[in-house]
């Protein structure tokens, strides 16, 4: 991707494409331009044959501080305050929620696997982030908020719909109700996060390689196996288990499958191609 953006950069080899926060707000706050630029980015991502794997990670000392009230207060603002807020105030204000809302939507809906490697803050809209995607990890010292309820706002980008699916009802309602922190301890007991590493180097690599791993796959049955899961996250056991068959009775026969059989055979690693 050679496009530029002002609060992201993408980094992208060998089948991984690293989404890097950048800001321009402190802490990688997640102001007008991130809301604007990553929906974009995620689009592109997907049609992108060559991506196998999205890895999302902080720049600096921090994953994202959340929302950037201030730089937000200039769309937001108008909304917000006078007496004359009515009905098509209150409809521009549901527009742009449903815009920002896109970016977590993106994730979520993205075809290929998003790891998430968290260090330091990952506070309120990063919490919405990081539950659209497929599994995250942490470093020793990250800590995590859900903190709008501090703010007076009810969190609207996707962590009360997701967060029940991965830390269960309690878990979620606790950070939603009290906003109060969690750290990386706190947060692998929950199963918010796969694994803790010591430092946010250890985390990177750590990230990277798993990011590989799953890049040296067939990338068309990766997919799969996440659109199926995708599907029976609200479906019956059996309703399941059709859909897999279907799935595979559909998707099963490929150039990787019969590549996988002749590397086992003339004992070689795979190289699979999403043919």
């Amino acid at each position: 991707m050679t496009a530029a953006y002002q609060s992201l950069r993408i980094e992208q080899a060998d089948g991984i494409a690293e989404v890097v926060l950048t800001g321009p707000g402190k802490g990688n706050a997640l102001g007008p331009d991130f809301w604007r630029e990553m929906p974009e980015v995620l689009r592109t991502l997907d049609a992108d044959d060559s991506v196998r794997v999205v890895l999302l990670r902080g720049e600096g000392a921090h994953f994202t501080y959340g929302l950037d009230l201030t730089a937000m207060m200039e769309s937001l603002g108008p909304l917000l305050v006078g007496e004359g807020n009515l009905a098509l105030e209150r409809t521009r204000l549901l527009q742009l929620i449903e815009r920002m809302q896109a970016a977590t939507e993106g994730l979520a809906r993205c075809r290929k696997p998003v790891l998430a490697a968290v260090h330091g803050w990952c506070i309120g809209g990063g919490i919405d982030l990081i539950a659209a995607c497929d599994f995250r990890y942490c470093s020793r010292e990250a800590k995590f908020s859900l903190r709008e309820v501090r703010v007076g706002i009810t969190a609207d980008l996707g962590a009360l719909q997701r967060l029940p699916r991965i830390i269960g009802e309690g878990n979620t309602r606790e950070l939603a109700y009290t906003g109060g922190d969690i750290d990386a301890d706190r947060a692998l007991q929950m199963g918010l996060v796969n694994r803790v590493f010591a430092t946010p180097d250890e985390l990177l690599v750590e990230a990277r390689a798993t990011a590989r791993k799953i890049a040296e796959n067939p990338p068309l049955v990766v997919q799969g196996a996440k659109q199926v899961m995708e599907y029976c996250a609200d479906k019956s056991v059996a309703d399941g288990l059709r859909y897999v068959a279907v799935w595979n009775s559909a998707f099963l026969q490929s150039h990787d499958l019969a590549e996988a059989f002749a590397a086992y055979a003339e004992r070689r690693p795979p190289r699979f191609q999403g043919r």
